[in-house]
């Protein structure tokens, strides 16, 4: 007897989305409300940003998740309702976020920090090669806000442990300048500490540090909270980061988390939110103004469980129609065919038909990774710059490389799943699935890397004949039922047999050399922890 599975329930307020496709792509010249100061840096931004995927056309529009995020925030919605976004990637999530918040925060007179943006840490991805890829993710937040702040007067700063805390502090914190010569109370002078941003991207565990150590930092005044890729944060506590963020903005009346105010005052003393209570359009008993929450995900939870950490205040879920697991809407989805044990033939003359369009390859792994990306470089001169990115190159190597990949001086990039989800690299015409993915979340991450916002793109998955019934009953949840079947010249195959022998030979002495020099390696550590005990005693 075949046991069905239990589903998750949905809730209420996830049954009637608001659906982003009805929405059209507005000039910014008729958005309303809009502030003029920050319609020009808007246009100059997108221009350099997406002059290769734009073909150099320039913006002037709002995409249709941004035409709808405005309207719930700055238009009728006025932030009323807390938002959950679902859009794919590149769909311009980012800047929909980006500029209401910009908006509302113009009109500010006293400098404090009023909006936080957090993005899931890199320390815990460490062996997927996720900490750059997480890096950089953070940093484009950063730009973004950083091109239309300083148009209406505001700061954008960054917290993610890249640098010393220290460094951190003197960016965040802004000290009274003292006069020389003049004794000071040490209490005092802590007391007229000042943020010097109004906004703040950060990580979950750099944040905590700063609530936990950092004078003058404070989440007093905070009035917009953002979780990005809001899955993988919920998944994991990250130092109760939310909880603490949530209590720490709540008014002294009230209490969602009773457990935590004993943890919370032996953890952070007397450090307490203060904020008044009033009437929140039908809410007696919010706090007011009420701390507005915006969280966003391509792929985004229904698990009532999960959401119901964040505090949702009348959530209004907006989503690109009615699936979970939406698609660019330009993407080309195809699949590849390959003969057992040949799939390797089977991209490289797949990669010499697409000539020298940017291309990302993905591998299940970084030791996948590295070995294909080595055997392809085996092949002789293929007439394209083919590199490696994964965690297991220095951080420097990858920046790098990275650099070079979007210059257009190299032209592949094969990876591991370290660039699925957040990375912005324009340009980018073709992704390729040399092994399949296990989940339809890391296609949709995977294939979001091209298509990107509004441009076309093609998504290629090489499989084997017994894994197509696979592949095909994942594509129906996100709604793609017919995946056209992508087809080489036989003869470019024949082609290439030879030199694909000749580069597996090449390939086996090429890891049995590195395997060696790990050993010799290893074998160096090893001895130098036997005799540095013995040094110590003799010193």
């Amino acid at each position: 007897m075949e046991v069905k599975k239990r589903s998750t329930p949905i809730l209420p307020w996830m049954r009637s989305p608001v659906d982003v496709n009805q929405f059209e792509a507005c000039a910014l010249n008729l958005v309303p409300c809009l502030d003029p100061r920050l319609t020009v840096l808007i246009i100059d931004f997108f221009q350099v940003r997406l002059e290769v995927a734009l073909d150099k056309m320039g913006f002037s529009s709002l995409f249709p998740v941004q035409v709808a995020v405005w309207q719930e925030t700055i238009g009728p919605g006025a932030f009323e309702r807390d938002l959950c976004i679902n859009s794919p990637t590149g769909s311009g999530k980012t800047l929909a976020y980006a500029l209401p918040i910009v908006q509302k925060l113009s009109t500010r007179s006293v400098k404090c920090l009023r909006a936080l943006v957090v993005l899931p840490t890199r320390d815990l991805a460490l062996q997927e090669g996720l900490r750059c890829r997480f890096l950089v993710r953070l940093v484009q937040v950063k730009e973004v806000f950083a091109a239309i702040a300083p148009a209406v007067g505001l700061s954008v700063g960054l917290a993610v442990g890249q640098s010393s805390i220290a460094d951190e502090i003197s960016e965040l914190i802004k000290r009274p300048k003292l006069e020389a010569g003049i004794c000071y109370d040490p209490e005092d002078v802590t007391c007229e500490l000042q943020s010097s941003v109004d906004i703040l991207v950060a990580t979950p565990g750099r944040l905590m540090d700063h609530i936990n150590s950092t004078k003058g930092f404070t989440l007093e005044h905070l009035c917009y909270l953002v979780v990005d890729e809001t899955d993988r944060l919920l998944r994991e506590a990250y130092q109760s980061w939310l909880p603490t963020v949530l209590q720490l903005t709540q008014s002294n009346e009230e209490s969602l988390f009773p457990l935590a105010n004993s943890f919370l005052s032996s953890t952070f003393g007397s450090l307490k939110t203060i904020r008044r209570c009033g009437v929140e359009r039908g809410f007696k008993g919010k706090p007011h103004p009420r701390l507005v929450k915006m969280v966003l995900s391509a792929t985004l939870t229904q698990d009532p469980s999960k959401l119901a950490q964040l505090n949702l205040h009348h959530p209004l879920l907006m989503t690109t129609g009615k699936r979970r697991y939406q698609l660019p809407e330009k993407l080309e989805s195809y699949k590849l065919i390959c003969e057992s044990n040949l799939r390797p033939l089977y991209l490289v003359a797949l990669l010499q038909e697409l000539g020298e369009e940017k291309c990302i390859v993905f591998t299940s792994s970084t030791e996948s990774t590295h070995r294909l990306c080595t055997l392809l470089n085996l092949f002789g001169d293929l007439g394209i710059k083919i590199k490696e990115y994964s965690g297991l190159q220095r951080q420097s190597r990858r920046s790098k490389t990275l650099k070079s990949f979007r210059e257009g001086k190299v032209q592949v990039l094969v990876s591991s799943d370290a660039m699925t989800r957040g990375m912005d690299v324009q340009g980018v015409r073709n992704v390729i699935n040399y092994d399949i993915p296990a989940y339809i979340k890391t296609y949709i991450h995977r294939a979001g890397r091209t298509a990107r916002a509004g441009q076309a793109g093609r998504c290629f998955t090489l499989l084997h004949k017994y894994e197509v019934k696979r592949f095909k009953k994942m594509l129906q949840k996100a709604d793609n039922e017919s995946v056209p079947h992508y087809s080489v010249p036989s003869s470019s195959i024949e082609s290439l047999r030879a030199a694909y022998n000749s580069a597996l030979g090449k390939l086996k002495e090429t890891v049995e050399s590195e395997a060696s020099r790990k050993r010799k390696f290893g074998s160096k550590l090893s001895k130098l922890s036997r005799t540095k005990p013995t040094d110590r005693r003799q010193g």
